[in-house]
């Protein structure tokens, strides 16, 4: 392994711009002649809408255009999708409302996008939309995830009955309620895992362009995934072939799965680009992120563990609620559902699971992916509902564990839920974890806070996660006339430090410093596919196209090299990036 291999400790290479003020975020990007967007959002949760007149907005200083949803409809553009259709348990499909650019007719959360107004500055922007006469219709409003399906609630979408997107399901439900009906002891729990605000350090951005010579556009904007934008605007919104859309991200300051998504403002700052004939730039304030930006987790859960007279797992049951919002977002129905259910198996040998899940409709913002994605939410609910089994039982947290932890001997294993752990040493690591965190000694640290009025306490969970699949990657790797080396690959760095890791890949191979190698994302003309990063992909799936590709690359060059030398392709050694014949110089 060279100095700068795979896992070396080093600085990182993309630090020294960062901490310079030398990155360059979507929003140090200005492109001559660009004018400014501003989004007119609803001050209703619900409401029903008629946009009255907008000829003093469109006379106002600086004004250039009054985009409002009737000027989507005429022009035909379409609706951000939902990727995934959940398929409910009785067979039929889920409900799929659409979700315009702007809203059309009724506004569904606080926030809702009415009207886009484009001038020369934002502030003139601004000042335009407080002209723009709008009819509000107050309507009844849901905001409540337990509440959402009971009777009277107010209805979001009338073609979703009790307000219910989809009723899925996971695992073996007949199974789990004959083991639960034989139980000598169920504990129960009802928890609520709120709903979480996105506030990532660099706010979201996006400018647009238009080319009228050849009916093309441009987007630079912040995202985790510039070929899925890309894809998503060409099929979705514009209709148009891929080629005819170049979308940039450069530097991006934090996503965890709120930058994955095709947004409102992606759409409409290039369909003004068009109107207008000039770039279009919009940019999040804080306050306009809390009601534009995906938020994340937001479900009720009632689970039921069910166990025999000594304390062993018999089935665990478990009902989830989940919050969607108003609209769908690319993945909402994916992360409640497909996502992370298969992790409520955890780490026990429970030999029936039954996952239940409604996907509700809201007058809220939209949820989707965010910070594991459907994951955490399924450790935490197993963990609590352990430690409170093994209080009501009387077994120790660590007891309760060690007697329904899946054993090394039953490796390979196959779950309830469908999966194969392949390995694991449960019970070897949680007394390690207790002997390091001296567990044992507790109580006397306990005592010894006390005396000084304070409270000390201990506790223990567990946790396997499954992540770093999804999509395949691609990655090219280039070798320059300089011998510098060039990677193109279609993730996208957030902040986690891919320059330095994927460099130290491409290192191992070739044995090149950090310096002499140069990692491209982003960019979907110069870079040809892309899967963009999510769900802990990048180095899993990204990295491994990059060790494939990096192999190849030095398994060609000593083909050449070969040649190049007259000498058996056998008889070729590499060292410290030089090819010579084997026992000469």
């Amino acid at each position: 392994m060279g100095q700068f291999g795979i896992g070396q400790p080093m600085t990182r290479k993309e630090d020294q711009r960062f901490i310079t003020g030398k990155g360059r975020y979507t929003d140090d990007i200005d492109l001559p002649g660009q004018a400014h967007g501003f989004v007119l959002r609803a001050p209703f949760a619900h409401a029903d809408f008629t946009i009255t007149d907008i000829s003093a907005a469109q006379a106002a200083p600086g004004v250039l255009a009054v985009l409002t949803g009737a000027d989507i409809a005429a022009d035909g553009l379409g609706d951000i999708p939902c990727r995934v259709p959940i398929k409910n348990r009785d067979g039929s499909g889920s409900v799929m409302p659409p979700y315009p650019l702007l809203a059309q007719g009724t506004v569904r959360h606080g926030g809702d996008a009415v009207a886009f107004i484009v001038a020369e500055t934002v502030e003139q922007a601004q000042d335009a939309a407080e002209l723009i006469e709008v009819d509000y219709k107050d309507l009844p409003a849901i905001a409540d995830t337990g509440g959402a399906m009971a009777p009277g609630a107010a209805q979001v979408w009338p073609q979703a009955k009790n307000n219910v997107c989809f009723d899925w399901e996971m695992g073996n439900g007949a199974l789990a309620e004959e083991n639960a009906a034989k139980a000598h002891h169920i504990t129960r729990v009802r928890l609520v895992n709120n709903r979480l605000v996105v506030n990532s350090m660099e706010a979201r951005v996006a400018l647009g362009t238009y080319d009228a010579d050849n009916d093309s556009y441009e987007l630079y904007t912040t995202s985790q995934g510039s070929h899925t934008l890309r894809g998503l605007l060409a099929e979705n919104i514009f209709k148009v072939a891929p080629e005819k859309i170049r979308v940039v991200t450069p530097d991006v300051g934090g996503g965890f799965g709120m930058k994955l998504f095709l947004y409102r403002e992606h759409g409409l700052v290039m369909y003004a680009a068009r109107k207008v004939g000039r770039p279009v730039r919009w940019v999040s304030s804080r306050s306009e992120g809390f009601v534009s930006d995906t938020q994340g987790r937001d479900h009720v859960t009632d689970a039921a563990l069910a166990m025999d007279k000594d304390g062993n797992f018999l089935a665990l049951q478990v009902h989830i609620t989940a919050n969607l919002g108003a609209y769908l977002s690319n993945y909402a129905t994916f992360v409640p559902t497909m996502a992370g259910s298969n992790m409520y198996q955890g780490l026990y040998k429970t030999p029936a699971v039954h996952v239940h899940v409604h996907g509700v409709f809201t007058n809220t913002v939209p949820v989707d992916a965010y910070r594991g994605a459907g994951r955490p939410e399924a450790a935490y609910l197993v963990e609590r509902l352990v430690d409170k089994a093994a209080r009501e039982i009387g077994l120790s947290p660590d007891e309760i564990r060690r007697r329904n932890f899946i054993p090394p001997e039953a490796m390979p294993y196959s779950t309830a839920l469908g999966d194969v752990y392949d390995s694991g040493e449960f019970t070897a690591h949680m007394e390690k974890a207790m002997g390091n965190a001296d567990w044992a000694g507790i109580d006397a640290r306990k005592a010894e806070a006390r005396k000084r009025g304070k409270l000390r306490g201990i506790g223990m969970s567990t946790y396997v996660e499954a992540c770093g699949g999804g999509s395949d990657e691609t990655a090219r790797v280039t070798v320059n006339e300089d011998g510098t080396a060039t990677v193109l690959i279609g993730t996208q760095s957030n902040g986690q430090g891919h320059e330095t890791a994927y460099a130290q890949i491409v290192s191992e191979h070739l044995g090149l410093p950090l310096e002499q190698i140069t990692v491209k994302q982003g960019d979907t003309a110069e870079i040809a596919t892309g899967r963009g990063t999510g769900g802990s992909r990048s180095v899993p799936v990204g990295g491994a196209a990059l060790d494939g590709a990096s192999a190849q690359l030095k398994e060609k060059a000593q083909k050449l090299a070969a040649h190049l030398l007259e000498a058996a392709e056998a008889d070729i050694e590499y060292d410290d990036a030089v090819f010579t014949i084997a026992g000469t110089d």
